[in-house]
């Protein structure tokens, strides 16, 4: 048993060496459905099942301060949960600002606004200027505006302004690690093992097809390490027959292993221009999972027979064993489009005439085409930055997007016909687009008045009609994302409501199971559901905890992707700050991208890069928010300045820590 004195708590016992100790972990589902606490202990994750008071409740996802404690004579070890915690204010990173005995730690974090206090004894060797990650002691106090914050600095990550301790910097403040625990490694080897030593004998599972001798290949971004689907076609006399194959991620990461546990923890990668951090370990995402060129490969895929008009006549479900016959980027198979040769061109061009005829039918049926930019990074060896540009939406990225909106729509198809079918609604993690809010939707109708558009964007339609009627114009872009931003967000759930953006009653996230949790589950319920179409089962065999847990699964990946957006976001903005800050007095070309009651915000039009000329740095009058008409108006003579008008503009300041970017108006 135990040695020394043991704490009865009610019907618990606190065992000696942790009747004081408050740890804190993350709430999973364990291998058999229930609810435990995961903890790090030194280099390896520790997992316990969890014991609820009366009453209590947490979901899983939840970050929790518990005990450890053990029930009755058995010896067996229980987290008691003492708290939920939220992970964005529990921890905190700052600006380290030491005075008299104590210091200040300015945060990072919006959700807490007011200085956190840190006593000296808890400095940890913090000094002046330090980007510090902090751990909030009264955290029952972060509500109350009265009260004064304590932590306690964990970690040092450099100094503040730094561009690569500010990078660092977003990963601690929403929770993302690039290192995997040694338990998650050590299970990673021995899938790898067990898959080499089951390929060397050339064993293929008997539910799974030879799709080898077929030609497919991969398409993807030329930085790309992880290839999660690839692409076939064919021509039928009476229409086509797409095939999509997708990784079989499901097959090597099992239900409640060490590697789920991190996978679902993580829920998503994070791609940020000098790192990417994976969903899985790297043996796994860019290795065993990734659909490389020339060599055998597991995959779940997804044949879809379209007319001649291109509508779904037929789709068909299987696990098979693929073998690419060729890695190609974005820009190789856009040559190929545009000169109408190179390898694989047959299929190539094929592929290309029919997305496109895909895609005029899917809009002319009630999807929407934003078209937003996205900035790209050169890099140094260091991660620093060397030169940013607009990325290109190529028409050969437009064609693989079509094909895995077909495929994700088809899977969920599929899902609602056989539930239909049982005459009982089974399972199944949908990605949905709820209807946008009409009070955002009007307020952007005036909005973009200022534009010279008229449009009632309450109706889907007209905002169809304006997204054409803006294309090529300066403020095209601008209106593309504010437009987006005007939208619900999507999300993953358990009830199936539709996706408004694209128009579609039926749709989910299949495609992509190396770097997104959601697709991983719903390959695990596609290769149950299948196997009872086909005959192969009698009855549905379903984990328990996507009968009972769902729901709470498909939040806490929604928080994580939201997460995942958040932080890609404010490392692009650090990074678009240190390529600029070093061009103090440049002048560049802008479009004024929008008007508040402190200034106006310009996007500089060759790198997309948002800034501020604020009124009290424009000279020439004295300027006014007119919130009425969207515009800045000069007091004396009147002069206006709205959204979409060309400027050109100076840079005066860059601060990378606060990641402000000023300029005056010269023209």
């Amino acid at each position: 048993m135990f040695k020394g004195d043991i704490k009865k708590e009610g019907k618990y016992y606190l065992i000696p060496d942790t009747q004081n100790a408050f740890l804190t972990g993350d709430v999973i589902l364990d291998g058999n459905e229930s609810l435990a606490v995961r903890y790090p202990d030194n280099l390896k994750s520790r997992m316990l099942p969890i014991k609820l008071k009366k009453g209590q409740k947490i979901s899983v996802g939840d970050k929790v301060e518990f005990r450890k404690s053990h029930k009755g004579d058995s010896g067996v070890e229980y987290a008691r949960v003492i708290k939920v915690i939220n992970t964005e204010t529990y921890y905190i990173t700052g600006f380290f600002d030491p005075k008299r005995g104590y210091a200040k730690v300015y945060p990072d974090s919006r959700k807490i606004r007011a200085d956190v206090v840190v006593r000296h004894k808890d400095y940890k060797g913090a000094v002046y200027g330090d980007k510090v990650v902090c751990e909030i002691i009264n955290t029952e106090d972060i509500e109350d505006g009265l009260v004064d914050l304590e932590a306690r600095v964990v970690e040092i990550l450099g100094k503040a302004g730094d561009t690569l301790v500010e990078v660092k910097s977003v990963m601690k403040k929403y929770s993302f690690e690039d290192f995997f625990a040694e338990d998650v490694l050590s299970e990673t080897t021995s899938i790898f093992s067990e898959y080499r030593r089951k390929a060397e004998s050339g064993h293929i599972d008997d539910y799974r097809r030879d799709l080898r001798a077929l030609t497919l290949f991969t398409i993807d971004p030329k930085d790309a390490k992880d290839f999660d689907d690839a692409v076939s076609i064919e021509k039928l006399p009476d229409g086509y027959k797409i095939g999509v194959h997708i990784a079989d991620v499901s097959h090597f990461v099992k239900d409640g292993s060490a590697v789920d546990i991190e996978a679902f923890k993580r829920a998503t990668s994070v791609y940020f221009p000098n790192k990417v951090v994976p969903m899985l370990p790297e043996i796994l995402s860019n290795d065993l999972c990734s659909l490389k060129p020339n060599v055998d490969r597991l995959a779940f895929t997804v044949f879809i027979e379209l007319g001649k008009n291109f509508g779904i006549k037929n789709y068909e479900l299987t696990k098979s064993v693929i073998n690419s016959k060729r890695r190609f980027t974005y820009q190789e198979v856009q040559d190929i489009i545009d000169k109408k040769k190179g390898d694989y061109s047959k299929d190539i061009l094929l592929m290309y005439r029919v997305s496109q005829a895909m895609t005029k039918k899917r809009i002319a049926e009630g999807s929407i085409d934003f078209d937003s930019r996205e900035v790209e990074f050169e890099l140094d060896k260091k991660g620093l930055i060397r030169s940013i540009g607009i990325k290109e939406r190529l028409d050969s990225m437009r064609m693989i997007e079509e094909f895995m909106l077909l495929a994700n729509r088809c899977v969920t198809e599929f899902v609602n016909r056989l539930s239909l079918k049982m005459k009982s609604e089974l399972p199944f993690v949908y990605r949905v687009h709820d209807l946008p809010d009409a009070e955002k939707l009007q307020n952007l109708s005036e909005f973009i008045r200022q534009f010279g558009h008229k449009a009632n964007l309450k109706d889907k339609n007209e905002i169809k009609k304006l997204l054409e009627e803006i294309k090529g114009e300066p403020e095209e872009f601008i209106i593309n994302d504010l437009l987006i931003r005007s939208m619900a967000k999507a999300v993953y759930t358990d009830d199936n409501i539709g996706h408004y953006g694209l128009g579609f009653d039926n749709y989910t996230h299949f495609t992509s199971p190396i770097r997104r949790y959601p697709d991983l589950i719903v390959h695990r319920l596609l290769f149950e559901y299948n196997n009872y179409f086909k005959g192969n089962t009698e009855k549905i065999k379903l984990h328990p905890r996507y009968r009972e847990s769902l729901e709470d699964m498909c939040k806490h990946c929604s928080v994580q992707e939201q997460n995942a957006v958040a932080a890609e976001r404010e490392v692009t903005k650090i990074l678009q700050v240190e390529f600029i800050k070093d061009k103090l007095g440049d002048d560049f070309d802008a479009i004024i991208s929008g008007i508040g009651k402190f200034g106006l915000f310009v996007e500089l039009s060759d790198f997309k890069i948002e800034g501020m000329v604020r009124y009290r740095d424009i000279e020439d009058d004295y300027y006014e928010y007119d919130e009425r008409r969207h515009c800045a108006v000069g007091k004396r003579r009147g002069k206006e300045y709205h959204a979409g008008s060309k400027v050109r503009v100076k840079l005066i300041s860059a601060d990378v820590a606060s990641r402000k970017i000023d300029f005056v108006i010269i023209k």
